[in-house]
């Protein structure tokens, strides 16, 4: 009995004294104290407060400190390992703390780790390049000469890229480019329309990845490759931003806003800007009409000779607004949800004066104005979901985008005589159009990815993207014998258009020795759908385009695109130069937009009008890329060779259409058609130099050859041409802590079957200057010193021959102020931001 209630009295003890510990371990107490900047003594907001549980080997809990450098925090009582830490400053640790009751535990020094903030700033001003797989990743650092420019200005600077001056957007000289955002299409990308990247600002971009060997996980659209623009998304613990005011002349007044709040639960992020600008072009042109012979019939243009000389005016006024949630459920899980939204006015006038000439006399003289005015309103909603289930790179995300774009354009046009030989002219018609155009986009998109072993690694994923574009045409034109206006429902019309695409992709990477390779493979259905409502006949449709067409189609392609991409290092892993030859091979798909396909016909004038073509149908292609890098200490070097054979290519001609205007002037068209094969080969190579801290240079060289096959109406639009780019950067650091910077590139001369194209040369220069501490920059930049990028192009076929001269934007100068206010602290990157710009899938 002695022994039974000898161990009854110690269960009984142990049994109290674990509830008695866990009493104790229950009690909540209070910590506080305060952090400061040891150098400066000023308050450090959002440091971080650590309390490591040693009998849990566990973070147990943990905050951040107010304005005032304050925390204080609410714990259980036990023993701790506490750490106070803030983004480049040194942390400092307690070591085995025993918390019995609340108290301050006092004040906090903390001191700049120099270190990690030189590391952090040199790559957050140098402009670099990295080479992976299936792309190359240009970090755009701080360019100058962009600074309160747009996208395209900055695009324009990234080697391989080159921006003609209407806006197109060309891959080692080629148009068909896939343009993303964040790895996926986007509103903020204009549709596919690449002249929007003109009216979003440079400095929202963070890298452009160049990827002219796309693995299987991205979209198969765009043969020459894919631009992906990855946007800035600050990681800065607390409430940061940044404030940029722009002014130039012509007339270019900006205000924007980058602000950022993050804690450790969450980050708010938003993009906010207003622009006001005025872009002037002008457009002159030069047409001689030849006689044509019609059924045996040879029959004389009305008039031999006629230069068309256009100034026009364009006021535009865009507000855009990007506002986001990351919410991290857990440390491997995280939702993101965004709102994009974009509002422009655009107010054109174009004033075109327009000489006749027979027999090299002036014959007549008109003017004609147009007033254009357009609003466009866009928004994109976006989710995105992304759950890691280990540190090695599994995990899956999985997202949704929607889509809205809605235009409406007004545009009055009058013509007037200035002076006519003729007794009696008859006067011309006044018009006015009413446009609307509705575009809608969804996107469905997963992709899983599981590592296998240390060095292998398989993907998989769907994407589902699902288009719908309506426009609505109205053409009014006066009635000469009472002045009101009447509907030509003979031009008149609604399209509407569907492009639907399926995919289902895998791939599989490993790397083994001095190989890394990545194999896959996409299933891809495209649906192009489209019905044309007009008062036409199918059989009146065909008389007046001069080919049939279909009017209601529904087209299904289906198609399998392979892709391969190998690295083979040179050098050892441990090497301090990094030298390796890449091998890339993929299948590629060219599909029309809807503007390409909608037969009737936008004007440019009277005389010229861009027609689309319904029996259109995608392109495909296949290319090669064989590239070499080697990166020292100071310099980078890369080149490659690349082949591309395309069938089906587009290309669009000009012709005449066999009918004039009211007044004898024969209307010509362009339009797209598929040729047979177009064949691509060319080579680059590309310098980055960097001796020191205040000296950078870079330079590119491309050269490419083309060769295209097919006929149209008859007609033979083969042509072999070779052309050539190049581009040169220099930043130079001069007395005072000024930056100056030059940019300049040379388009050399190009041409097709029927136009030839001058080469282009362009500059721009900048300096800049810190100031206010480093806590803003001055920036003066002046684009396009010489204003020489001007268009000049001739273009012949049986019917006339044209001289032209166009200048989308003149030279302009703009002194920028950039704010920042919480930034002087830069912070690595977060566990998610590898993955928070996920590839197309």
């Amino acid at each position: 009995m002695i022994m039974l209630r000898n161990i009854t009295f110690i269960i009984f003890y142990c049994i109290t004294s674990v509830l008695i510990a866990q009493n104790v371990k229950q009690k909540e107490v209070t910590i506080t104290g305060q952090v400061l900047d040891k150098e400066t003594k000023q308050p450090l907001e959002y440091a971080t407060i650590a309390f490591f549980n040693k009998s849990l080997n566990k973070i147990e809990t943990g905050g951040i400190t107010d304005g005032n450098g304050n925390f204080s925090i609410p714990i259980n009582t036990g023993v701790y390992d506490i750490s106070i830490e803030y983004i480049s400053f040194k942390t400092i640790k307690l070591l085995n703390r025993n918390i019995t009751k609340s108290e301050n535990i006092g004040v906090f020094s903390l001191e700049l780790d120099t270190e990690t903030l030189d590391a952090v700033e040199i790559v957050a001003e140098k402009t670099t390049v990295d080479i992976r797989l299936d792309k190359k990743i240009y970090n755009i650092g701080k360019d100058l000469t962009t600074a309160g420019g747009t996208v395209s200005d900055a695009l324009n600077n990234v080697p391989s890229v080159s921006v003609d001056v209407e806006g197109g957007i060309s891959l080692r000289g080629n148009e068909n480019v896939r343009i993303l955002i964040n790895g996926k299409p986007s509103a903020l990308a204009g549709f596919g329309d690449s002249n929007i990247l003109s009216q979003l600002p440079a400095d929202a971009i963070e890298r452009v990845e160049v990827i002219t060997s796309p693995s299987a996980r991205y979209d198969a659209e765009g043969t020459a490759g894919i631009l992906n623009i990855i946007l800035r998304k600050k990681e800065i613990l607390g409430f940061n931003g940044a404030l940029n005011l722009t002014a130039g002349q012509p007339d270019n007044v900006g205000l924007s806003a980058n602000l950022n709040f993050r804690t450790e639960k969450f980050n708010i992020f938003s993009n906010i800007g207003y622009r006001y600008f005025d872009a002037p072009r002008t457009n002159y042109t030069d047409i001689t009409y030849f006689d044509r012979v019609v059924d045996g019939t040879t029959i004389s243009p009305e008039y031999q000779r006629i230069i068309e000389d256009e100034d026009v005016t364009r006021l535009n006024r865009n507000y855009n607004a990007n506002v986001g949630v990351e919410y991290f459920l857990s440390e491997k899980t995280s939702i993101t949800g965004s709102l994009f939204y974009r509002y422009g006015e655009d107010a054109d006038l174009s004033k075109n004066n327009s000489d006749r000439f027979n027999n090299e006399a002036i014959v007549e003289r008109t003017l004609r104005n147009e007033r254009q005015n357009e609003e466009d309103n866009s928004y994109q909603i976006s989710l995105n979901y992304i759950t890691k289930f280990n540190d090695d790179g599994h995990e899956l995300t999985a997202d949704f985008q929607y889509e809205n774009d809605a235009e409406n354009q007004r545009l009055n046009i009058d013509e007037t005589y200035v002076f006519t030989d003729k007794t009696d002219p008859d006067p011309f018609q006044n018009e006015r159009v009413f446009a609307t155009e509705d575009q809608t986009e969804y996107l469905i998109q997963a992709d899983y990815v599981l590592p296998i072993g240390e060095n292998a690694r398989f993907e998989a994923g769907y994407r589902g993207r699902f288009e719908n574009e309506i426009t609505d045409y109205n053409l009014e034109q006066e009635n000469l014998q009472d002045n009101t206006f009447f509907v030509n429902d003979t031009i008149s019309n609604v399209f509407d258009y569907t492009q639907n695409v399926n995919a289902f992709y895998t791939q599989y990477g490993t790397k083994f020795g001095k190989f890394s390779f990545l194999l896959g493979l996409r299933l891809e259905n495209t649906q192009l759908k489209g019905k044309i409502d007009s008062r036409l006949t199918d059989e009146e449709l065909e008389e007046a385009f001069g080919f049939p067409i279909e009017t209601d189609f529904d087209n299904n392609f289906l198609g399998l695109f392979p892709t391969l991409n190998i690295i083979y290092n040179l050098r050892p892993e441990d090497s301090d130069i990094e030298e390796s030859i890449t091998f890339g091979y993929n299948r590629r798909i060219n599909r029309p937009r809807g503007w390409f396909l909608n037969p009737f016909p936008s004007r440019s004038s009277r005389t010229n009008v861009f027609q689309g073509n319904p029996n259109l149908d995608p392109a495909f292609a296949s290319t090669f890329d064989l590239g070499y890098l080697k990166r020292l200490d100071k310099i980078t070097l890369t080149t490659s060779i690349y082949y591309q054979y395309e069938t089906g290519a587009f290309e669009r001609i000009r012709e005449n259409t066999g009918q004039q205007t009211s007044d004898g002037i024969d209307i010509i068209r362009r339009i797209p058609v598929n040729l047979s094969t177009n064949e691509r080969t060319g080579g680059e190579f590309g310098i980055l130099y960097n001796p020191n801290d205040w000296l950078r240079l870079n330079s590119s060289f491309n050269i490419f050859q083309f060769k295209t096959k097919g006929q149209f109406n008859g007609v033979d639009y083969g042509a072999n041409n070779l052309s050539w780019f190049t581009r040169f950067s220099g930043k130079v650091t001069l007395p005072y802590a000024i930056d100056w910077q030059t940019n300049a590139y040379y388009i050399g001369p190009r041409q097709n079957a029927q136009n030839k194209t001058k080469g282009l040369f362009s500059m721009d220069v900048a300096f800049s200057k810190e100031v206010f501490k480093d806590k803003a920059t001055l920036s003066l930049n002046v684009r396009d010193v010489f204003n020489s990028r001007i268009l000049r192009r001739t273009t012949e076929t049986e019917s006339f021959f044209s001289n032209n001269e166009s200048q989308w934007r003149v030279r302009q100068i703009n002194l920028l102020l950039l704010y920042r206010f919480n930034q002087q602290k830069k912070r690595s990157r977060s566990d998610f931001e590898d993955n928070e710009f996920n590839e197309e899938g």
